[in-house]
């Protein structure tokens, strides 16, 4: 197993403050965009605030972007969240439309989530070695040994009718007293016939 877990920041899954309780909050407050105005890497950063940043402002208006020229470094985008983190990423080299992918990735991540090593409730010194339960752990052995398609082992196990052979068996017994009713009707009129005769 690789250790560069051990070097995340770790934390239990939580739900940012607000998001989806009455209305949704953007987690996401300030974008720093740094780049050069004429070294080659920055291309990619340079196409994006020409043609695509007006429209990002515009979509996002609860996002605050601020560009930063600088010479002679790499282009870098640093996002600001509501909790205070920050997420530093550098973008060299990086297409447009590259981008504008990472803009909405990191528009609809509430913070640094992806690199967060998720902590759990409970830990114990003395881990399970019979494993985890799986739908095989009772299973009996001799399956092991079965050819398949057995229809024995693959018969559906039934425990109980179900609902609809329930409400065909009512079905039934409804019409079998309701003929029930009506031989008694027919005799009860065949002794009265008789009997005026």
């Amino acid at each position: 197993m690789s250790n560069k877990v051990l070097f995340l920041k770790s934390g239990f899954p939580r739900a940012p403050l607000g998001l989806g309780i009455g209305r949704y909050v953007c987690q996401l407050q300030r974008v720093t965009l740094k780049f050069c105005k004429s070294s080659g890497s920055n291309k990619g950063m340079r196409d994006f605030l020409e043609h695509d940043l007006i429209d990002f402002s515009n979509q996002n208006p609860g996002i605050v972007v601020y560009v930063k020229p600088r010479r002679h470094r790499s282009p870098v985008i640093v996002a600001e969240y509501l909790n205070g983190e920050r997420q530093w990423m550098n973008v060299s080299n990086y297409a447009r439309e590259d981008i504008v992918k990472w803009m909405e990735v990191l528009r609809t991540q509430f913070h640094d989530g992806p690199k967060l090593r998720v902590r759990k409730f409970w830990h114990t010194e003395f881990p399970s070695i019979q494993g985890p339960w799986t739908p095989l752990t009772f299973r009996d052995p001799s399956h092991n040994l079965a050819q398949f398609p057995n229809k024995e082992i693959g018969a559906a196990v039934k425990t109980e009718p179900t609902a609809t052979e329930q409400l065909i068996e009512l079905f039934k017994a409804q019409q079998m007293s309701e003929q029930h009713q009506q031989q008694q009707e027919i005799e009860v009129q065949t002794n009265t016939s008789e009997k005026s005769n």
